[in-house]
């Protein structure tokens, strides 16, 4: 089973106190790409655990950055697609061998450019989606050929070399990937608002159509000839969803290699609890779910809302995320519902699920419960 990254483990330590200290526990390593510039970069030694990534400092911000927002649907998209990448890097890179770079050679205006549509009277159109069908501008045009690619994210992985040496060991590309296409007409068309849902096959062909074209690119980029390349396919959630999208084919690349040889299929998806398609899907679950719903309604009726979000690798409820709203009458009616809360996950959860509860009211965060998977005992803190 692959590792994800969990936040339970950062919001517990950060809970707790426990966040540890990084005085005096760096080591300073070189960086060829500012040799010439005799700059150096520092890695911390400390490392809270083998899912997260070291990375160097000063952090160097991505090419990129600030341009993934406003391409995908939801915040959620946003960093799902970040630390998903993440995710899928670890069976190829490792974080106990590499270090992590947000990316530095897919520059911001080569994105943008990649992220139009193709202009097939231009021979220097660097497009990658779809030619607008026609070159009109309705209904059946959009819906022949919608938007499909969103944005492009690199990721780099550093490895060392010798004593005071860290060297690019490969770099993994997201491609996201727009499930609805929504677009505007003009006022002769009917100019409201539209939206249209683009099938699955449709979005994975023209992702791996896409994702052939990248790689070929940047093979021709200065230092991405012979490094490993991971590539995911990421299917980002409808504007209106709170629960995010979720990766549905990688490839791995061997250095030099200017083809894709296989695709695997991925496996993960998110899903919102209560919900009447997880039910369908996920009935066992769903219904200790609704157990768990259906005794805090008993006990505390005045809370406002019990809302889970599930994440599913290979069929199996791998990381559930609870929220629960509520109005307190007092520091004492507080912990006697977290307690109960606390007692009822133990009751309604298998111990495989690495598990979540955030309590709140409208004065904003007041507890949080946390059990990761296997463990005996859950880490409540009260605000």
């Amino acid at each position: 089973m692959k590792r994800f990254l969990s936040l339970l483990l950062v919001v517990s330590l950060f809970a707790t106190g426990c966040v540890p200290g990084f005085e005096r526990q760096e080591e300073v390593v070189q960086d060829p790409a500012q040799q010439e510039n005799m700059e150096q970069a520092i890695v911390p030694r400390y490392k809270i655990s083998d899912d997260y990534y070291q990375t160097i400092l000063p952090y160097k911000p991505g090419e990129t950055r600030g341009q993934i927002a406003p391409r995908l649907s939801s915040r959620v998209d946003v960093e799902e697609l970040e630390t998903g990448l993440m995710r899928m890097a670890q069976d190829v890179f490792p974080s106990e061998n590499y270090l992590y770079q947000e990316g530095q050679y897919i520059k911001r205006d080569v994105v943008r450019s990649w992220l139009n549509r193709v202009d097939p009277s231009d021979e220097d159109s660097q497009g990658l989606n779809p030619p607008l069908v026609e070159g009109e501008d309705t209904e059946e045009t959009n819906e022949n050929s919608p938007i499909i690619l969103a944005h492009i994210q690199e990721q780099n992985y550093l490895i060392r070399r010798g004593e005071d040496q860290v060297e690019l060991g490969g770099i993994a590309i997201g491609i996201a990937l727009n499930s609805v296409h929504y677009y505007n007409l003009t006022a002769n068309e009917g100019g409201f608002p539209r939206e249209y849902t683009i099938p699955d096959e449709q979005i994975e062909q023209e992702g791996k159509r896409i994702a052939e074209e990248v790689l070929k690119r940047i093979r021709n980029m200065e230092g991405l000839a012979n490094v490993p390349v991971i590539i995911g396919l990421y299917k980002q959630s409808p504007a209106n969803s709170i629960v995010p999208g979720n990766f549905i084919a990688q490839a791995t690349v061997g250095g030099g290699d200017g083809t894709i040889g296989r695709w695997d299929e991925v496996k993960e998806e998110y899903r919102l609890f209560p919900n009447r398609q997880t039910t369908e899907l996920y009935r066992e679950d769903a219904v200790r779910f609704e157990n768990f719903k259906l005794d805090i309604d008993d006990y505390f009726p005045n809370h406002t809302g019990v809302v889970g979000k599930g994440y599913y690798q290979d069929g199996e409820l791998q990381q559930l995320a609870i929220e629960v709203n509520m109005e307190f009458n007092g520091k004492a009616e507080l912990i006697g519902f977290t307690q109960y809360v606390t007692g009822l996950l133990l009751e309604h959860f298998p111990n495989y699920i690495n598990l979540q509860v955030s309590i709140s009211s409208i004065s904003g965060q007041e507890a949080l419960v946390v059990r990761d998977a296997g463990a005996e005992k859950p880490f409540v803190h009260i605000y």
